[in-house]
């Protein structure tokens, strides 16, 4: 697979000093936080609040249409919130290299964009009803509706990108999309299989989630005119992110709060999806906990599945393990920012690997 393809995260060398440490100067100063700011993490505010309102005023206008029902879906899908992760992680290494001018906005909007028809698509496939906390798109506009405005956004991304007229832009947003619905339909071919195993999903994980993370920050390197070993770190440190980031998605699935993380617990299961605590619980368990879990998987994954299956994973440390995953990935994460800068910008780095790896929602 070339690099431009998803693969499994390759670990950063350490660039002297202790592993994933970055010494940040005392005193440095961060800008006021703003009064009002789309981003949701509150350690981000301070740093990138005033950008993030950019990127969110950028994005507003990009999605301009004069069909009325592309303007409802838009306004809807926008105010549904988010992380916004993607964009605040094109933000902060673009801050972290030194970049001072305004592509970036429109860039972390695009990929955005992107995002946001990737998940419009998927819940239309997943048959998701509901996301963020309220009806998906598809649950309240329709199946057809919420695939065509998804189009929309991937076509609009791209138009946005021709007019900033960068090629090295262009081929990373290009092959990112492009390995993302590889990962989409790598994802659909093994629904319902129970015999999926822990590299199978890494790939599928990489592709269809970390990609766009590892592009969002690779972007930020370029921007900035960042040296290429720099842009390979921040482009790494973004796969081992997105990676730590879906696992604890996954884990979240079987023992979150259904009202913080926005979503139905036992969605996974429903769809079929062979996520990495399933496949360690199949491993460790016992002949009937592997049978408990096939059964759930192939078969659809009913209501009644959901509470014997989570009682495996437990019984099984299937959860513990994964999350060990999730913060070995976020370790991995914070060691690709060795040597780099001390910066407001590169501590919000080092905690979003920390918050990716341990979060609640």
């Amino acid at each position: 697979m070339d690099e431009t393809r998803a693969t499994h995260p390759i670990e950063c060398p350490a660039a002297g000093g202790p592993r994933g440490r970055l010494a940040l100067a005392r005193g440095t100063p961060a800008p006021p936080p703003p009064d009002a700011s789309p981003v949701t993490l509150d350690f981000l505010k301070p740093v990138i609040g005033p950008g993030m309102a950019e990127v969110d005023q950028a994005l507003r206008e990009s999605l301009a249409s004069d069909v009325a029902l592309i303007r409802q879906v838009a306004d809807y899908i926008i105010g549904g919130g988010g992380k916004r992760l993607r964009p605040a992680l094109l933000l902060l290494t673009a801050g972290a290299t030194g970049y001072s001018g305004r592509e970036h906005y429109l860039l972390a909007a695009v990929l955005e964009m992107i995002h946001t028809a990737t998940l419009l698509h998927d819940d239309v496939v997943d048959e998701s009803s509901l996301r963020r906390g309220r009806a998906t798109a598809n649950a309240t506009f329709g199946n057809a509706t919420a695939v065509l405005v998804g189009d929309f956004l991937h076509s609009r991304a791209f138009q946005l990108l021709v007019g900033v007229g960068r090629a090295p832009v262009l081929r990373i947003v290009s092959d990112a999309t492009n390995v993302i619905a590889e990962g989409e339909v790598l994802q659909l071919m093994s629904s319902g299989r129970a015999n999926v195993d822990e590299s199978a999903y890494l790939e599928v994980i990489q592709r269809k989630t970390a990609k766009l993370f590892e592009a969002a920050a690779r972007l930020g390197a370029v921007l900035g005119d960042a040296t290429p070993e720099r842009e390979d770190a921040f482009a790494r440190y973004g796969m081992h992110l997105g990676t730590a980031f879906q696992i604890m998605d996954d884990v979240l699935d079987y023992s979150g709060d259904a009202a913080a993380i926005g979503k139905n617990l036992g969605d996974d299961l429903a769809e079929g999806k062979m996520t990495l605590p399933l496949i360690r619980a199949i491993q460790r368990g016992s002949a009937e906990d592997a049978a408990t879990i096939r059964h759930a998987v192939e078969g659809g994954g009913r209501l009644t599945d959901f509470r014997p299956v989570v009682d495996v994973l437990q019984r099984t440390g299937a959860l513990a393990y994964a999350r060990d995953r999730a913060a070995e990935q976020g370790r991995l994460a914070r060691a690709c920012l060795d040597g780099l800068a001390p910066s407001p910008y590169a501590r919000n780095l080092l905690d979003l690997a920390s918050f990716a790896a341990d979060r609640a929602y």
